[in-house]
């Protein structure tokens, strides 16, 4: 269950800065987090939200303007093995998303991060937006960008367009030059994939996607399918591919079980990635664009942070299109 109750100031070690939330925004992980995961441990009480917006209150590191508004990276890590100084720091071996297992979240009046995870907003840029931002973004961003290596011109289909993920990819892929083909499961969500960009659209719960993806293209198939479905998805996502054409995952929401036929697998020279997170390196990159408005987070719903458990019930009954935020007074 999720409860709001008292709990203790956050202790800062050196090089960490203590932030008053002002808002944050939900993520399927948080649902997760709380239905409980296979082998994962989450100690209880336990305080969750990666995405958070807020202003600097406290410093236990040098060189930080206390009031200043800042966004903050999700991810969590060391700063000191290779991954990290190599400017990977999403593979590093102690790697964790805030508000997952040891780092508590944003669910709170105050949240405690390292130094190198503040991001500074604009004064125009206000809380609600800047914490509907970095995780979905950063995850999409890596996914097109990074792992599938995006080119003008390509084809890309991206799933549930009304998610998180979803809202976020159509418009990289957009931004990137692609054609984008998106799926939702209401002519509503349809239409406001299409008003973001998406210049084909499908109906998964009426249509076949792949027996669309195929009529649209002629037959051709997709460059790069944006897949974070899972199960239910993952045959239709693999048959959509084009020759060459590369399946990037970065979740599995309806169940991680997917069989690939390695026939179609080599003789159609497809590439299957695995894609986690980001760097900080590219959540700046695609913070730049975010703050000069060419990519704007989709606002779904506000709530207070009281209301928690209502705003996970709407994200668990997928009746959302963009993001969900908690506000914090």
């Amino acid at each position: 269950m999720l409860r709001l109750e008292d709990a203790p100031d956050p202790e800062l070690a050196p090089g960490e800065v203590l932030v008053r939330v002002r808002a944050c925004a939900l993520n399927r992980l948080d649902v997760w987090e709380r239905q409980g995961l296979p082998r994962v441990q989450i100690p209880l009480p336990h305080i969750s939200g990666s995405d958070v917006a807020g202003e600097v209150v406290a410093s236990a590191a040098t060189d930080v303007t206390i009031g200043g508004r800042v966004m903050l990276q999700p991810g969590v890590s060391c700063g000191r093995c290779s991954a990290c100084l190599s400017g990977r720091d999403h593979e590093c071996p102690r790697y964790e998303v805030l508000g997952y297992r040891n780092h508590a979240g944003g669910y709170a009046d105050l949240v405690k991060v390292p130094v190198q995870n503040l991001i500074p907003i604009p004064d125009e840029i206000d809380f609600v937006q800047a914490a509907a931002f970095p995780l979905t973004f950063l995850t999409a961003w890596h996914m097109l960008v990074t792992r599938a290596q995006l080119a003008r011109g390509e084809d890309v289909l991206v799933l549930a367009a009304g998610s998180g993920v979803g809202q976020a990819a159509i418009q990289v892929a957009v931004l990137q030059g692609a054609r984008v083909f998106a799926t939702a499961g209401s002519d509503a969500k349809l239409a406001r994939a299409r008003a973001l960009g998406a210049h084909e659209v499908i109906n998964h719960h009426t249509q076949d996607i792949a027996a669309e993806v195929l009529r649209l293209t002629n037959r051709r198939g997709v460059d790069v399918v944006i897949e974070h479905v899972g199960e239910a998805t993952w045959p239709k996502s693999v048959r959509s591919l084009a020759r060459g054409g590369r399946l990037v995952t970065c979740g599995a929401t309806t169940g991680g079980r997917g069989s690939l036929d390695l026939h179609a697998l080599f003789a159609k020279q497809l590439s299957v990635l695995g894609s986690y997170m980001g760097t900080k390196g590219e959540l700046l990159q695609a913070a730049r664009l975010f703050f000069t408005a060419r990519l704007e987070p989709v606002i779904d719903r506000t709530y207070p942070l009281a209301d928690a458990a209502d705003a996970q019930r709407r994200l668990e009954q997928s009746g959302q299109f963009g993001k969900i935020v908690l506000e914090v007074p």
